[in-house]
């Protein structure tokens, strides 16, 4: 069995109104309950869209700095993460395509080490 994370990053969603993000409830939260129900999933969450929030820990220079906002400035930031635990890679696009299909916004995947 091989973890994989399907994630997006906050700029891939686009411009929608509430409408429209109400409409995604349903369908994303039913792909999740579908993982839930395989035995394949292993945690979804979308993340806190203000950066605001974020923080960043480095211990690099030998001295460990934690600072509030992001490590780095960027023009992405990542918006939700999913990891699914599968058999197989095609296994592994199923569940990405479900999860794009749900959201409404394109997903990458990345095997987890």
């Amino acid at each position: 069995m091989t973890r994989y994370a399907i994630y997006f990053h906050q700029q891939w969603v686009g411009d929608h109104d509430e409408e429209w993000f109400r409409s995604r409830v349903e369908p994303s939260t039913a792909v999740v309950r579908e993982m839930e129900e395989a035995g394949v999933l292993v945690f979804a969450g979308g993340l806190v869209e203000d950066m605001d929030h974020a923080f960043s820990a480095d211990g690099t220079s030998g001295t460990m700095v934690v600072t509030d906002g992001p490590y780095t400035e960027t023009t992405e930031q990542l918006g939700g993460i999913t990891v699914i635990e599968v058999p197989d890679v095609d296994t592994a696009k199923m569940w990405a395509a479900r999860v794009a299909e749900g959201c409404g916004w394109p997903q990458e995947v990345r095997v987890v080490m």
